[in-house]
């Protein structure tokens, strides 16, 4: 029988469990999906995992066999000009993310290989899809829900294969490598969306608007016995509705895999303090540049899969099938609910001008004590580094009782423009395309409209990292809004805040927040000095001010008597007195981005 032979080889790699009365599949399709549609994963015992190739044999495979249920599409190009594919799967006929809208089915969106050494995903979804289709595990699943899989996001990265891509991960025998062939880390990209895979699959998420986006990864780190994080978005901060969704995703989730035999976790296993398992965790608000934190702004559940580095390619697939499954089960169960929630969360959304909104998060002050199934280890000093390592001893389990700051509270809060932003037309284009890659609406401004009282940020502090981070330099700014009155040209973008993104769009529009816009580098240019006034210049220009404003004349000697590096500095005496000239560049250090209080006429 197919099912006695197909058990009997994953149950040796996987340790898949099969219900022995499973219902009734469906009629046998012409050709036998456990040949067609067995992975290099399966044929190797899980040893290895396929070439992309695989992919492009496998999704229009389910489709040939399923034809009713399954739908094999391509989405984007990758840089290197590979197809970017993903299979729709419902029993509901409902295969296009406009039909499941009209229908109000709940989506999934199941996503793998991200990092395309973190490759257990696309195995695993394989695997579970072909179960669901058959009607071997979940005979209803599919029934009322729609799965969207991706079976690797970044295509380029994952044929950049080796033997030594992935150091920190036991199997397979080679995979994929982090980054893209831009060399650009996808899950620190959903914000700026340089990426031409993520503006594809920005494009996807708002074709289909799944309720729920699972993210497949593997975690490094420390050594010990959990196999399993699930962390969701948003859990401690946006929508409280949707935050009780979150907490019921993640619950549902985590017992579900504990059932199974894992020992999941509802945090991420990150240490307080790096290599030092005494220092415990905290949980916190994920920023949007991650996959769950930009889902969950976005008023949907964002889902982060974390699969333990130091256990085997065969556990980590199987533990990842199981998770999908869950899932799977629980968009079918509740996934109409919470997709009424969404609903709800967008309209009170749309109502949040005028009001305090947190943008940034820290940990929380309250803790407590956890048991943490850990390992035996020792922190000693290293003749490689010269500092301290920490060695585990895997033949002694142990409890860790470790603190845990279980709390998050607001760094950041700024309040929403009653009517929105204004961002004028130098910069219109090139915002725009983001906005529209957010889904996030706007109009232009068909006439100019003169001296518009708006609120303006000016920085007062700016500093550039030293470094650049993911091909962006990013700044530091400290200022404050404050309200005067600006030319406004025709061609500028006004940006309601009275939409489903409004949280969103103040993430992208706040210069402050840590994921905004001007945080990843869009306006540098608005910071950079450009005009100068040449020293024998500034030297008259001082010589009248001194002689003809008392008032300059007294801040003068005031900074001399009280700022000794200022007094013994030529360059910034000079300085002071440019800056109070009619020469003095006024937009310098002006954030080119403006809150409005109300709508302009149009």
């Amino acid at each position: 029988m197919f099912v006695a032979k197909r058990c009997a080889r994953l149950l040796c790699a996987l340790g898949v469990a099969f219900v022995a009365a499973a219902p009734a599949a469906d009629p046998a399709p012409e050709e036998n999906p456990d040949t067609v549609l067995q992975t290099v994963a399966e044929q190797s015992g899980f040893v290895r995992t396929g070439r992309y190739d695989e992919v492009e044999r496998l999704c229009p495979a389910y489709q040939k066999i399923w034809p009713q249920q399954v739908r094999c599409f391509e989405f984007g190009r990758s840089p290197e000009g590979r197809p970017m594919l993903a299979m729709a799967v419902s029993r509901s006929g409902a295969l296009t993310g406009e039909e499941a809208a009209r229908r109000g089915l709940p989506v999934l969106l199941i996503q793998a290989g991200i990092h395309s050494g973190e490759i257990d995903g696309k195995d695993a979804g394989f695997l579970a899809l072909r179960e669901l289709l058959e009607k071997r595990v979940l005979p209803e699943a599919l029934e009322h829900s729609v799965i969207l899989f991706v079976p690797v996001f970044n295509l380029d990265g994952h044929e950049r294969f080796g033997h030594w891509n992935r150091p920190n991960q036991v199997g397979p025998e080679e995979m994929g490598w982090r980054t893209t062939a831009q060399n650009l880390n996808l899950n620190r990209d959903y914000i700026k969306a340089d990426a031409p895979e993520m503006q594809a699959m920005l494009h996807l998420l708002d074709t289909w608007d799944p309720i729920v986006y699972a993210d497949l990864h593997v975690t490094d780190g420390a050594n010990f016995q959990h196999d399993i994080s699930i962390t969701v978005e948003p859990l401690y901060a946006g929508d409280s509705t949707l935050r009780t969704a979150a907490r019921e995703l993640q619950q549902g989730t985590t017992e579900r895999l504990a059932k199974s035999g894992s020992l999941p976790l509802d945090f991420y296993p990150s240490f307080k303090r790096d290599d030092d398992p005494a220092s415990g965790f905290e949980v916190g608000v994920i920023q949007p540049r991650f996959s769950n934190g930009y889902w969950g702004l976005r008023n949907r559940l964002g889902v982060l899969v974390e699969t333990h580095s130091w256990k085997d390619y065969p556990t980590r697939v199987r533990i990842t099938h199981n998770t999908i499954l869950a899932l799977a089960e629980l968009i079918a169960t509740k996934g109409p609910e919470w997709l009424k929630d969404a609903h709800q969360a967008d309209k009170r959304a749309a109502q949040l001008g005028g009001t305090d909104v947190a943008l940034d998060f820290t940990a929380g002050d309250h803790m407590r004590v956890i048991d943490f199934k850990g390992y035996a280890y020792t922190r000693e000093p290293s003749a490689v580094s010269g500092g301290l390592v920490t060695r585990y001893d895997t033949s002694k389990p142990e409890t860790w009782h470790v603190p845990l700051k279980d709390t998050v509270k607001a760094k950041l809060t700024e309040k929403a423009p009653r009517a929105g932003y204004i961002v004028p037309a130098a910069y219109a284009d090139v915002i725009a395309q983001k906005l529209a890659l957010h889904g996030i609406g706007f109009r232009r401004f068909d006439a100019a409209a003169p001296a518009m009282p708006v609120e303006t940020f000016r920085a007062t502090e700016v500093s550039f990292a030293k470094a650049s981070f993911e091909g962006r330099t990013a700044p530091t700014l400290k200022g404050e809004w404050k309200a005067e009155k600006r030319d406004v040209p025709a061609g500028s973008l006004f940006v309601p805040i009275a939409q489903p993104g409004a949280r969103l769009l103040m993430t992208l529009m706040e210069p402050l927040a840590g994921d905004s816009l001007a945080s990843w580098g869009f306006f540098n240019g608005a910071f950079e000095q450009k005009e100068y006034m040449e020293p024998y210049v500034a030297e008259q220009v001082g010589q009248q001010m001194l002689a003809s404003d008392p008032k300059v004349a007294a801040e003068f000697r005031h900074r001399l008597d009280t700022d000794e590096a200022f007094a013994h500095d030529p360059q910034a005496r000079l300085d002071f007195f440019y800056r109070r000239s009619p020469s003095w560049d006024e937009r310098l250090n002006l954030y080119p981005v403006y809150r409005a209080e109300q709508a302009p006429p149009g």
